[in-house]
């Protein structure tokens, strides 16, 4: 099945060509249908290629279609690797991609039919462009993929186009991402000149001859990384990722559960080889990682946009990932990133559901007493708030724990800084879930006699993702509580054996099971604090003091226009007015007005007058005598 690999971006693709170029002509119904059929499909062989991969001495499959670039001896293919950590990224981008374009062809509904199959066409294509980022075979084709997210971003960010605002953020995104690219495309020339090569199995062949510290990949390292802070968002290229909330909320989800933001993980755990062997860059990734899930924890607890909370939750739990990634913990990360898609798209997607109950608000100063009128919505959110916030037996519980022992083992300050963050993650989890689902409804009255659940095409995603958010974890049970029944670190590593290889054998944490238990009843008590306070004296007017500061962010966005974008402008000002008008501007129309100045001096000679003509002729005829006697 592995050689069909081919079929899983080609179905997207096909649907993205039929939405986009018959988006005139096809009803709602239909683009909607052919939108998601061609996800189904893809997940569908994504099974089966996982299936396959799952069989026991599977060696990675390398489909090569045809030469890409063959010039003055560099050979790059266009090839596909089917291996266990494609397979797995590929379920979730088709997976969780699937339901979301169940749940948007009910959310949507409103659309124009030839702006909903535009907004079917954007999906299929960020999907296509996904699917072949993990697939690539080498860093050239994930470069591809890498780009289309990115472009794709812009269009699904700015896709109601005539709002300015929207606009803004669509563009803000699409340059932040350049930035991290550029860094990304620069690595990629490293490892050009370093291996001769950018296919991954050459790569980290040679790469593994080299020894651990070796200059060479430290530097490559940290250009990848700088990629990975614009595409995952970290410090300091994070602040695009919140003002994406201007997307519709199913695209919110899209891009930040299964498929942009985790782009930035599955590189590095792709190239895990490289940053096991260059110690400073897996240090850079832990501290920036922590310092970004602390940040974006702060901000979120006074954010009062129900998806901003979401938008800062994500980017602080892509900081953990990077924690984990930074401190070895490979399997920990992509076990975080499963998990977190199954939650967070679910968390998402239901406030998706109350945006729609609430005829498109979103302060959620304005909304509680929700459980009652929105059943369904309401369960399945509250799942998604407790397996975030990280309380056995849901996933997130798993996932995080992992990530935390990990780095507890690589440094005590670590775990202390990590374990902090989990404890805002479900304080302002609870916070959002009790002024939106508790308490009495603070909305309008016309609001409230208009309240109602969602219809089945978006309730039945969200049944699936919280089943889904329930007991994901348990394909990571960790050894504390059974020996050998981490089914997912056993299935991944073969992918990570070579790194695996190159590190000790990390010490035996003392007393693991205490510092489990306290980090529960903590984590509890931040979620019973959240839920009693907000339910009874919810956040109804502006935030004073310091929490002032945490709810304009830090001010960092102000920070970057004091800095770069007004300097920038001011530049571009100095350079319009004085360089380019006076400059280039002046040079052009000074050689245009030389020609009209020197055509309406000759146009005296031509005067019609026979005497003067003759004139000239004798002063030529003298001019010519001089010279042929004199010089």
């Amino acid at each position: 099945m592995s050689k069909l690999v081919y079929l899983v971006p080609l179905f997207p693709l096909i649907g993205f060509l039929i939405n986009g170029l018959g988006r005139k002509g096809l009803s709602k119904s239909l683009s909607g249908m052919i939108g998601s059929a061609v996800v189904l499909a893809s997940f569908v062989v994504s099974l089966l290629v996982f299936n396959e991969t799952r069989a026991t001495g599977f060696t990675p499959v390398t489909v090569n279609l045809f030469d890409f670039i063959n010039t003055a001896g560099i050979n790059i293919p266009f090839a596909f690797q089917v291996d266990q950590l494609s397979a797995l990224f590929l379920l979730i981008i088709t997976g969780v991609g699937f339901l979301i374009h169940v749940y948007s062809t009910s959310y949507m509904h409103d659309e124009e039919p030839p702006h909903y199959a535009r907004y079917f066409a954007y999906l299929n294509l960020f999907v296509f462009s996904m699917l072949m980022l993990v697939l690539g075979a080498n860093y050239l084709i994930m470069f591809i993929g890498w780009e289309g997210v990115g472009l794709c971003s812009y269009l699904l960010i700015g896709y109601w186009f005539k709002n300015t605002e929207y606009g803004n953020a669509a563009r803000k995104a699409f340059v932040m991402n350049r930035i991290g690219d550029l860094g990304f495309l620069l690595g990629l020339f490293f490892i050009l000149k370093q291996f001769g090569t950018l296919t991954y199995i050459d790569v980290f062949k040679q790469a593994g001859d080299l020894s651990s510290g070796d200059t060479v990949l430290v530097v490559i390292t940290l250009l990848l990384f700088v990629g990975a802070t614009g595409k995952s968002a970290q410090i300091p290229l994070y602040t695009w990722l919140p003002d994406a909330m201007a997307g519709p909320t199913p695209v919110s989800a899209l891009i930040h559960a299964a498929t942009m933001v985790t782009a930035g993980i599955y590189m590095i755990a792709r190239s895990n080889i490289l940053y096991t062997l260059a110690p400073v860059s897996q240090t850079v990734v832990a501290v920036i990682g922590l310092a970004t899930a602390i940040l974006a924890a702060t901000i979120a607890i006074k954010q009062n946009d129900i998806k901003k909370v979401l938008a800062y939750s994500t980017v602080s739990q892509l900081g953990y990932m990077f924690v984990g990634l930074g401190v070895g913990a490979y399997t920990g990360a992509v076990f975080h990133v499963m998990t977190h898609a199954f939650f967070k798209a679910l968390l998402f997607l239901g406030a998706g559901s109350v945006i729609h109950a609430m005829h498109h608000e979103q302060d959620i100063r304005k909304m509680g007493g929700l459980a009652k009128k929105l059943p369904v919505t309401h369960a399945t959110f509250l799942i998604g708030c407790i397996a975030i916030a990280g309380i056995f037996p849901l996933s997130g519980f798993f996932s995080k724990d992992e990530i935390l022992v990990h780095a507890l083992e690589a440094n005590t300050i670590y775990y202390i800084i990590g374990l902090l963050g989990a404890l805002m993650t479900a304080f302002y989890m609870f916070r959002l879930y009790a002024m939106t689902f508790r308490g009495n409804f603070r909305g309008t009255h016309e609001q409230e006699h208009h309240l109602h659940e969602s219809p089945w095409q978006m309730t039945m995603p969200l049944a699936v993702l919280a089943v889904l958010a329930a007991v994901a974890g348990f394909v990571g049970i960790p050894e504390l509580f059974a020996p050998n029944a981490h089914a997912l670190q056993h299935y991944l590593d073969p992918v990570f054996a070579a790194s695996a290889a190159r590190v000790e054998a990390a010490h035996e944490i003392k007393n693991e099971w205490v510092l489990l238990v306290v980090s529960q009843a903590l984590i509890l008590l931040a979620i019973i604090f959240a839920w009693t306070r907000f339910s009874k004296k919810p956040e109804t007017s502006d935030a004073t003091g310091f929490g002032k500061v945490l709810a304009d962010k830090w001010y960092v966005d102000e920070l970057y226009d004091s800095i770069i974008t007004k300097p920038l402008n001011a530049l571009g000002n100095i350079l319009n007015r004085f360089v380019e008008k006076s400059g280039i501007d002046g040079l052009v129309n000074g050689v245009g007005k030389s020609v009209q100045w020197g055509g309406r001096q000759l146009r005296l000679l031509q005067s019609g007058q026979v005497g003067t003509y003759i004139l000239w002729m004798v002063l030529g005829i003298l001019v010519f005598f001089v010279i042929t006697l004199f010089i």
